[in-house]
């Protein structure tokens, strides 16, 4: 996981997705500001811009790292402040974040987690050969378990990931791609190497 930066909101957005979300929830009786009633479910109209979140962020989920192509249905809209938590923010672009749906999935309604939003420079550090991931040695110590966590709940560090953040790097090393398709493809890696002056 690396920073990213929070895109400006479409043009659209307002007129497509918060607007109608927020008449959704006046019209069911539905708190912006409190935690929604078990079983409830919004009416998704963040499906809406998932075009314009894949455009904005580059096709590269939050959390991993890594680019998904939108044509796939491996995209999805999480909403940092989970929906079950504040429903207004359902339908806030600044809740956003694009994410494969294996990370939409993993990181569910996790609090703990960190936000890539905001994250601070090298957090995260990885081992370019073997494709392990994990906190920089050198935070605080709050930090530091707070980045191991966000790697435990996120389940970053298994296997299938440690495989292809590996297999990524080995293949721009191989001269399969230049470092330019790796920064698309792979921008931790990326950002690893280049921290690591192995580009």
């Amino acid at each position: 996981m690396i920073p990213v930066t929070l895109a400006p909101e479409p043009e659209m957005f307002d007129a497509t997705v918060r607007r109608p979300g927020h008449a959704w929830l006046a019209a069911h009786k539905i708190s912006k500001n409190k935690k929604l009633a078990p079983g409830t479910e919004l009416e998704p109209y963040w499906r809406d811009c998932l075009g314009e979140l894949h455009a904005s962020y580059a096709g590269v989920c939050a959390y991993s790292c890594v680019f998904v192509e939108r044509m796939t249905g491996g995209i999805s809209t999480d909403h940092y402040v989970a929906k079950s938590r504040r429903a207004g923010l359902a339908y806030e672009w600044s809740n956003f974040r694009l994410a494969c749906a294996t990370m939409n999935s993993r990181k569910s309604d996790f609090s703990t987690i960190l936000d890539p939003i905001g994250l601070a420079d090298e957090t995260f550090w990885l081992e370019l050969v073997t494709g392990r991931i994990y906190p920089r040695p050198s935070l605080a110590t709050a930090a530091r378990e707070r980045a191991q966590l966000t790697i435990e709940d996120l389940k970053l560090d298994d296997d299938g990931w440690r495989e292809t953040r590996a297999r990524h790097y080995e293949e721009y090393r191989r001269g399969e791609y230049d470092e330019v398709f790796l920064r698309k493809r792979s921008p931790f890696v990326w950002y690893e190497a280049r921290r690591q002056r192995a580009l």
